[in-house]
């Protein structure tokens, strides 16, 4: 490595952060960038460890340990200390399609498992790699790839999101002709309407797809394969279909209440605010709408964190996160050990603005139910304390914010609540005018899909040609 003693020398550093008081006032992005100096000393940081585990992808726990993609971490963490950028976005490019999107919206597992992380804090691998993919485009060095010579075969690719974009890019500089559909008006999947603008600005998606296009891909927008396009036309039409759908399918709570007005599933609310936004900044009128309105978000997710930081810069009048799993050590458990993903508390950009407080505001709701709660006989503080030793507390965030979006408080509580003996842990929760649903969201039933193609035999053998 270029600097062996990197990791005791430097500390780690992430860039600044835009104000979150200010921040919430818009849609950008809320990262700055940092300094060159200052980005090599990090990459310096990254330590010659021998056996790194950092771009080892796989599975331990049941959970992501390492890049999954392979990423080749160190070497241009080292690049980039010497100050060889060019080298080092080339380094990246050899497994990284779109190092834009991931360097600004993976949760980073590759820090999880540095081997620096074991005694100090890992590097900072994630905006190490932002930096490299910006600083190419800045410095005109990400051009479009087109494919020297064509094959004669035809894939289709259905679904624009990731996996999508990155099938149709590798198999177009393979030199096959590709044509990608997508049921929205616009290519991105999830990176286009899932992901809010403020942590995936849309022209960062938009730039790409323009670069897929001048390489060769043919995009074809509101086009839902079996309903405006025949699937098994389709089929016959190409050497190929990859399907790419994404996970669609909402997880649902089959619980009373969830028919009334009000209670929406997370990306419903997510999809409507982007596309408001990109048709007309907002004006149209045609999203969910919580200004001056009370809201509710159940999990505490990605997905949740996207809905909390929507719902701010909407102007919510107050906003309240559930989440059913009790709160994290600040620290590894001893059940977490290294390289594992480190289940441990932290605050993302939807939480962020506000101190953290472990006891209420005394006039907020919640704190008015925990003094009611306190004044129960002795026998049923005997049943709250029971609760808390099978686990059912529910770890919230409360927020309170003005109308224009100004965060006022946030704090954090947990909530006794208690299983009885016979029945389920429903609760009621009165008060708020709005409600979003978040959650996991399941894979696109397979069976449709056959019953869609049908059993066709494959029309050619396909030969993996010249991948560049």
């Amino acid at each position: 490595m270029g600097k062996p003693t990197g990791f005791m020398e430097f500390e780690r550093q992430l860039p600044t952060d835009r104000d979150p008081a200010l921040r919430i006032l818009d849609w950008r992005e809320f990262h700055h960038h940092m300094l060159e100096e200052d980005l090599r000393k990090q990459g310096g940081r990254c330590m010659d460890c021998g056996v790194p585990f950092c771009h080892t992808g796989g599975l331990m726990a049941n959970m992501a340990a390492g890049c999954p993609i392979n990423n080749l971490i160190p070497e241009w963490n080292d690049l980039v200390y010497r100050g060889h950028w060019r080298e080092a976005l080339d380094r990246l490019h050899k497994t990284n399609n779109f190092p834009e999107f991931t360097g600004r919206v993976c949760p980073a597992p590759c820090e999880g498992s540095c081997v620096l992380g074991i005694t100090s804090p890992a590097v900072t691998i994630k905006n190490i790699e932002c930096s490299i993919i910006d600083k190419g485009f800045d410095e005109g060095w990400v051009t479009a790839q087109p494919p020297k010579t064509r094959t004669g075969k035809k894939v289709a690719v259905i679904g624009s999101g990731p996996a999508g974009l990155a099938a149709a890019q590798q198999l177009n500089r393979a030199g096959h002709t590709v044509t990608v559909y997508e049921r929205a008006d616009r290519i991105g999947g999830l990176l286009m309407y899932g992901i809010p603008n403020m942590k995936l600005e849309k022209w960062v998606v938009q730039r790409r797809v323009n670069l897929m296009a001048d390489e060769g891909v043919k995009f074809v927008t509101s086009c839902e394969v079996g309903k405006d396009i025949d699937a098994v036309h389709l089929r016959e039409e190409n050497d190929a279909v990859v399907l790419a759908t994404g996970a669609t399918k909402p997880r649902d709570l089959p619980i009373p209440g969830r028919e009334l007005k009000g209670v929406h599933f997370a990306m419903e609310f997510l999809h409507g605010n982007t596309k408001s936004l990109l048709d007309s900044d907002r004006r149209d009128g045609k999203c969910l709408d919580v200004e001056g309105k009370k809201v509710i978000v159940i999990g505490g997710g990605d997905t949740g964190n996207d809905c909390l930081g929507t719902s701010m810069r909407q102007g919510c009048s107050s906003l309240l996160n559930f989440e059913i799993v009790p709160q994290p050590p600040a620290e590894r458990a001893g059940n977490n050990p290294w390289p594992q993903w480190p289940r441990i508390f932290r605050i993302d950009y939807g939480h962020a603005g506000s101190r953290p407080a472990h006891v209420l505001n005394r006039h907020s709701p919640l704190q008015r139910r925990r003094e009611r709660q306190s004044q129960i006989a002795d026998g049923g503080q005997s049943r709250l304390v029971q609760a808390r030793q099978r686990g059912s507390t529910v770890q919230s965030s409360r927020r309170l914010g003005s109308r224009v979006g100004m965060r006022l408080r946030l704090s954090r509580v947990g909530l006794p609540w208690p299983r009885e003996t016979a029945g389920g842990s429903a609760r009621h929760r009165v008060g708020p005018a709005f409600e979003l649903q978040s959650g996991l969201r399941q894979v696109r039933d397979e069976h449709s899909w056959r019953v869609r193609f049908g059993r066709l035999p494959p029309r050619s053998k396909f030969d993996r040609l010249g991948d560049q």
